[in-house]
């Protein structure tokens, strides 16, 4: 069994399997309906993204009893609400809603790389997160230019990256509950030497 570096392991991954069932969903939804109603296109993507605001906050109150990454997750929930928001009060025609959900999408792909970065990630979650990053930069550059384009184009490219996110946050928590599964395992055989060395 490969050693496991402990403070690679993030204990939340139950809030990225969450997380990533509800943006595989809300993709594959976005993907396979058409929407051509500008007022259903706000209430839908507004709803989802104050689900996803939701999971990041109880992702950030785990982290906060953890005293570690509850920064970032604070960072993620609110540009989830800020975005649900802006669509709710501020997208009053459909360039509105394309640039909002551009923003959105941007610079959640930025986040997501940056937190590919950090020291606290595993080198094998690192791709995971770096990847979704730039899926989110490239597509949110598509959405910002995908203007001309009718209603349910653009909210196809948009659940195509919702898509990516669910795949790679559901990839994120079973990798990481597999680590903690190995961890306790570890330490379970570890303490049975340490008690079997103290009987010799």
């Amino acid at each position: 069994m490969a050693k496991i570096n402990r403070k690679f392991i993030d204990k939340h991954w139950l809030v990225f399997l969450f997380r990533g069932a509800l943006a595989a969903t809300f993709g594959c939804f976005a993907l396979f309906t058409r929407m051509a109603s500008l007022e259903n296109v706000i209430a839908i993507i507004s709803v989802f993204l104050l689900l996803m605001g939701i999971v990041d906050a109880v992702g950030a109150l785990y982290c906060s009893t953890k005293k570690h990454g509850w920064f970032n997750a604070v960072i993620d929930a609110a540009i989830d609400v800020a975005a649900a928001l802006a669509l709710l009060f501020s997208a009053s025609n459909l360039a509105n809603v394309v640039i909002i959900i551009s923003i959105y999408t941007i610079a959640s792909g930025i986040i997501d790389i940056f937190h590919g970065f950090l020291s606290t990630v595993d080198p094998t979650d690192r791709f995971i997160r770096v990847l979704a990053g730039v899926a989110g930069c490239v597509i949110g550059l598509v959405i910002l230019n995908a203007g001309g384009f009718e209603i349910t184009t653009f909210i196809r490219f948009f659940g195509a990256y919702m898509l990516i996110v669910g795949a790679t946050s559901l990839i994120y928590g079973v990798h990481n509950r597999s680590q903690e599964i190995e961890d306790k395992v570890a330490r379970k055989q570890s303490a049975k030497k340490k008690k079997s060395s103290r009987k010799k």
